[in-house]
């Protein structure tokens, strides 16, 4: 701890996983996120934990479940095509209230796509993915730096709200060697365990809190069921306000929850009348571009999303409130700028940037012709 290292962002995501407490690793190698399982494959049996290489992406989310339910934190790292394949186990996984970390590196889709190259075409469906009435927590980070810090926040969110949680990278940053300073303390939390009947293992008096979970082996009689369930596990697939009382409480224990877990970074110039909404690798983009035109004199807001969803609303209308034009530079024909436009105010114009393929990021001077234009 407190220690300085020149190292890759997927690299990073490992060392994080294990410092968090992660023992359980399961997944089907696939570019670009396959340095994340080689090297846990090295870290995990020196630590007690366990690493294996599924036959696929659809067993993998599922080892991934056992193990939770067994006691350990787990978690898998894939991308798009292993994400689509994922999405059923992760619905059972929402609706079942297990905690694990999935990392997602993005590249350029659909299907097969270009599989080295990256993208950020996933955007909505780390949200909405899979079926039924959910909320998710994504997390995305746009350095080494935080392919490691937000790997850390996704275990303790994972832990505390007992709940699947996504790290959202992109092959920019998940293949970029960049200095990485681990703290000296980190923070790390753990789920509130059942050991008794005291308190039933899927409701809480507290709708913006988890219930304990039981580990499954120690003696406690635990049902879980993807299907509509009461507050202990069985099955009440016929009863309208059991299955309202449930998906209303998976719902509001992220979203309630939302101004707490929202991370982003929001910088308001005093007089500028133009604003960028990024994230990612595109925000390194922004970042050069609001370089390049401070040193002409132009001021320009800037908000980077950390946390994807829940969906910082209140953020971008801030920034809406203070600006003319919100500029969105994104690696896909436009989805976040969807979101922006939903959450900002009207008399706010709204500038897509976007571009698809070859893994080509959008480049600062093309965020600066747009100000130019304007």
């Amino acid at each position: 701890m407190g220690e300085k290292y020149f190292i890759q962002g997927n690299i990073a995501c490992a060392e994080a996983a294990v410092i968090a407490g992660c023992r359980f690793f399961a997944a089907y190698p696939i570019t670009p996120a396959s340095e994340i399982g080689e090297r846990l494959s090295e870290l995990l049996p020196a630590v007690g934990g366990k690493f294996i290489q599924m036959e696929d992406e659809i067993a993998s989310i599922n080892a991934v479940i056992g193990a939770s339910w067994a006691g350990a934190k787990a978690m898998t790292a894939t991308s798009g095509p292993g994400f689509s394949l994922m999405q059923e186990g992760i619905g059972y996984a929402f609706m079942t209230e297990t905690p694990c970390v999935i990392v997602v590196v993005q590249r350029v889709g659909p299907a097969t796509g270009q599989a080295s190259k990256g993208a950020q075409g996933n955007f909505y469906q780390s949200r909405w993915g899979t079926h039924g009435d959910y909320s998710a927590i994504v997390l995305a980070p746009n350095s080494v730096q935080e392919m490691f810090d937000l790997t850390i926040k996704a275990f303790n969110y994972a832990e505390e709200y007992r709940t699947p949680v996504i790290l959202l990278a992109d092959e920019l940053t998940a293949h970029i060697f960049e200095p990485l300073e681990v703290p000296e303390k980190i923070e790390i939390k753990e789920r509130k365990v059942a050991v008794d009947y005291s308190e039933p293992f899927f409701d809480s008096k507290d709708p913006l809190k988890a219930p304990p979970m039981p580990r499954l082996g120690i003696g406690l009689n635990v049902l879980v069921t993807g299907s509509t369930h009461n507050e202990w596990g069985y099955r009440a697939t016929s009863d309208p306000m059991i299955h309202r009382k449930l998906v209303t409480r998976l719902y509001y224990k992220i979203e309630g929850n939302a101004k707490k877990i929202c991370e982003y970074e929001l910088d308001i110039n005093d007089g500028s009348k133009i604003g960028i909404i990024s994230y990612g690798c595109s925000s390194r983009s922004a970042y050069g571009a609001i370089e390049i035109l401070s040193e002409h004199g132009l001021k320009i807001s800037h908000l980077r999303l950390k946390t994807l969803w829940p969906f910082p609303d209140w953020a971008v209308k801030e920034l809406s409130s203070k600006v003319d034009t919100i500029i969105v530079p994104e690696l896909s024909l436009g989805q976040l700028v969807r979101e922006v436009e939903r959450a900002s105010y009207d008399k706010t114009k709204i500038i897509s940037l976007t571009k698809v393929g070859g893994g080509e990021l959008i480049r600062p001077q093309e965020i600066v012709e747009i100000v130019r234009r304007l």
